[in-house]
């Protein structure tokens, strides 16, 4: 058979090397790092907190549930923290990805492509939860919590690697290309999946393309990109269940002349992984502590709170206020003219500057619509101009150091000036572990008690608190302590 191509080659050829790769590592790697462990506990902790304060806002909870009224699996389904929901893993997958993801104030990862690798819980929590209660109903045992942490720790650096060197996002795509990536690849693992099953799983999650970035940009940015994560955690839990049912796989859906992922998403370009497959990821990741901010902004947030009170009563007497961002900030952050939701408002630093210019603090809150209104906010905004700075680009792609650097300077009308402060590293950044952690830990309290009782609230957090003891429960105990 011919074509404008030539030849088709009906040969089957052997499976592309990435795709051998991932497999080999969500099968047979073992994690040795301690480190890689400690932080993945904190990762679950801060996580899932982030899922239970997502629950305060409608536009989340109306997503929820099973995919028609009624259908629960209140025997073997997996549950959903802080709802009374027991669903299918698939269906569980998507509503604890898109409650984790609702308020944009879970874990961060920045290369060449971003991402927040947490967003795979969806997938882990639901599976490990389904999985638990499926064996004990069979006299199996359930999943500890250091297997969900084990899943985690691979799912983060399955996503984390392959965004080291591949930007995506220049080519349109969404970042949750690698949270559907990871997900299969784990997910298939954990359900039992072999080398080859999760192999073709993989391959299906390639094939899948990627999704636009539209709904992350003006002027069509929405609140998609809060339920996108969930979409992609619960589509790898179809393609690893396609897998282990037998359907196979597609041996070079990433190299394919025409028709594989490099050449019909990536323009051609072959895709980079330059390291192997470790814990690296997990123990470099970027915590989101103190606002709840698209992490390109998290340092200009800091550095508005520090000039707050220099500021506050002198509003109306600024004349201009520089911001001055790395170039991934500035390509996807940086915005002029009306804000048409909170999904837009806190992916704009010019937004996201002001708000903590005026109150001294940023809360998911301030990006709904009763806050939004205050006029204060878009005249300061009117106010800024953002600035690239060379060194903090060039430090942020730097492998040792991954900086998020932004500096805040006000202006005012009489020539004054207030100094030029400026954060290299956020309070999540794992140089400033040792000042973050006991934060995260509040952080993660604070968030319990939104929804759960206090006595509830009270044994998590004891039980968070000892390594050994977390590690060693069973995850559908675990689970049940979140349940409504």
């Amino acid at each position: 058979m011919s074509s404008e191509l030539g030849i088709l080659e009906t040969k089957r050829p052997e499976f592309d090397q990435i795709l051998t790769d991932i497999a080999h590592y969500a099968h047979d790697y073992v994690i040795k790092s301690d480190e890689a462990y400690d932080t993945a506990r904190y990762c679950l902790m801060d996580t899932i907190g982030c899922g239970l304060l997502a629950l305060k806002y409608p536009n989340c909870t109306k997503l929820l549930g099973p995919v028609v009224p009624g259908a629960n699996f209140p025997t073997l389904g997996a549950k959903v923290p802080g709802t009374s929901y027991q669903l299918d893993p698939e269906r569980a997958a998507f509503n604890i990805g898109a409650m984790v993801r609702w308020l944009d104030y879970n874990d961060t990862w920045l290369a060449a492509e971003w991402g927040h690798p947490s967003d795979n819980l969806g997938a882990i929590w639901a599976v490990a939860d389904y999985l638990s209660r499926k064996n004990l109903s069979v006299g199996k045992a359930p999943l500890k919590v250091r297997d969900v942490l084990t899943a985690m720790i691979k799912a983060h650096e399955i996503q984390g690697v392959l965004a080291l060197e591949n930007c995506f996002n220049r080519e349109g795509m969404d970042h949750v290309l690698l949270v559907r990536i990871a997900s299969t690849a784990v997910a298939c693992a954990m359900m039992g999946g072999s080398f080859e099953e999760i192999r073709n799983a993989v391959s299906h999650a390639f094939i899948d393309g990627g999704a636009l970035r539209t709904y992350r940009h003006a002027p069509n940015t929405g609140s998609r990109k809060s339920w996108a994560a969930g979409d992609a955690s619960s589509r790898g839990v179809n393609l690893a269940l396609k897998a282990l049912s037998g359907e196979m796989g597609y041996p070079s859906a990433i190299s394919a002349k025409a028709w594989g992922f490099e050449d019909v998403k990536m323009r051609g370009k072959k895709l980079s992984v330059p390291q192997p497959y470790e814990s690296y990821v997990m123990e470099n990741v970027l915590f989101k502590i103190s606002f709840p901010a698209e992490f390109h902004a998290q340092t200009a947030c800091e550095c508005a709170v520090t000039l707050h009170d220099e500021v506050k009563d002198r509003l109306n007497d600024i004349e201009k206020i520089v911001i001055t961002t790395q170039e991934s900030g500035h390509r996807i952050i940086n915005k002029v003219g009306p804000l048409a939701n909170p999904a837009d408002r806190d992916h704009c630093i010019q937004y996201m500057v002001a708000i903590p210019l005026i109150f001294g603090e940023l809360t998911a809150d301030y990006y709904e619509d009763e806050a939004a209104c205050d006029p204060r906010i878009d005249a300061l905004r009117d106010k800024m101009e953002v600035e690239v700075d060379d060194d903090y680009t060039k430090e942020y792609l730097e492998a040792d150091k991954r900086s998020i650097a932004n500096a805040v300077q006000v202006f005012f009308k009489d020539g004054s000036k207030t100094d030029k402060v400026e954060v290299r590293y956020p309070i999540g950044h794992r140089r400033r572990r040792h000042d973050g952690i006991p934060l995260l830990i509040e952080k993660f309290k604070s968030n319990l008690k939104t929804r759960l009782s206090p006595k509830n609230s009270a044994l998590i957090a004891e039980i968070c608190e000892s390594k050994e003891a977390l590690e060693a429960m069973n995850f559908n105990e675990f689970s049940d302590l979140f349940a409504l």
